[in-house]
């Protein structure tokens, strides 16, 4: 009787066990891990485009000079941020890190703009090769950016979700941040169209 009774604690001990979430919990973190480090190869990828992409505008925009340093300033900003898996666990340092990338493709996107004053810069093969390069890198980043918020949001809906937010509470796994709109407020205001 004594052995039937401990049998069946252990196999209910089990069933409860199988519904706690940890196994979830664990699959949604490693997921997050693999689509962030995805994250940071492309934003990796961009940054080692953006000295090519300088140096040749330099060559024929020289008196961009103020355009150039933001870019370079802004490349440099982004690789002064320790770009661990751990950032993910720190809201504040995620927010650093997701501002100096809006930085970066800022100042890139005027450097762009800058360029469109050069013929003969859009005419040489250097740079429309680096500029199609960075075109297929930000849509690589886009991508990126869409796994890993998907991934946050499957974990994040686990961690909060009962009884799965016992486990996680007792196992202590917290939401992880995911990307924002840094100016929410702008862009849900219609654009106003003038052909005046």
């Amino acid at each position: 009787m004594k052995r039937l009774l401990t049998l069946f604690l252990l196999l209910l001990l089990t069933v409860n066990l199988s519904g706690c979430g940890y196994n979830s919990l664990q699959r949604g973190d490693e997921e997050i891990n693999a689509t962030w480090a995805e994250v940071l190869n492309q934003y990796q990828r961009r940054a080692d485009l953006v000295p090519n992409l300088v140096n040749v505008v330099k060559g024929y925009a020289s008196h961009e000079k103020e355009v150039l340093t933001q870019v370079t300033e802004a490349r440099a900003k982004v690789g002064a941020i320790q770009a661990t898996p751990e950032l993910v666990n720190d809201p504040q340092a995620f927010a650093r890190f997701q501002s100096a990338q809006t930085d970066l493709s800022s100042a890139l996107s005027r450097l762009l703009v800058v360029s469109e004053n050069y013929p003969q810069l859009k005419a040489d093969a250097g740079f429309r090769d680096l500029q199609a390069q960075l075109e297929g890198t930000e849509n690589r980043i886009t991508v990126a950016r869409n796994r890993y918020i998907q991934a946050v949001k499957e974990y994040n809906i686990t961690v909060r979700s009962f009884p799965s937010n016992l486990t996680a509470s007792l196992f202590g796994f917290k939401t992880k941040a995911s990307f924002t709109v840094e100016n929410e407020k702008a862009i849900s205001t219609a654009p106003k169209v003038d052909f005046n």
